[in-house]
């Protein structure tokens, strides 16, 4: 179970690699592009785990589906995924993306 739990861990990592700069999906989507509808929770947990990576995951790209930071409390600093999306150009107003639909990368239509 856990080798198969890993090599989604990884799975999930590669299409988050994949979100261009100043652009965000959510864990469902992310989910739903991996065959795994359901699992939206599953890639939050590794999302959780994704800090300790070799090759840097851009976790901060990834939000609920309604664009809340609901990841921000796993950050270091108070409000460092804010920053770092802030950085791309994103608008976040209490912990909300802004333009959501605009900014919104979906992996099922820019992957197939």
């Amino acid at each position: 179970m856990m080798e198969e739990t890993e090599n989604f861990f990884e799975r999930v990592y590669h299409v988050a690699r994949l979100i261009p700069f100043g652009r965000v999906t959510s864990y469902g989507s992310i989910a739903k592009y991996l065959g795994a509808a359901r699992s939206a929770r599953m890639v939050g947990w590794a999302m959780n785990h994704s800090h300790s990576q070799e090759q840097e995951v851009p976790a901060h790209r990834v939000v609920n589906r309604i664009g809340l930071l609901t990841g921000k409390h796993h950050f270091k600093g108070t409000n460092l995924m804010q920053q770092l999306l802030e950085n791309e150009g994103i608008v976040v107003i209490e912990n909300k993306i802004q333009d959501f639909e605009k900014v919104f990368w979906d992996p099922q239509k820019e992957l197939s």
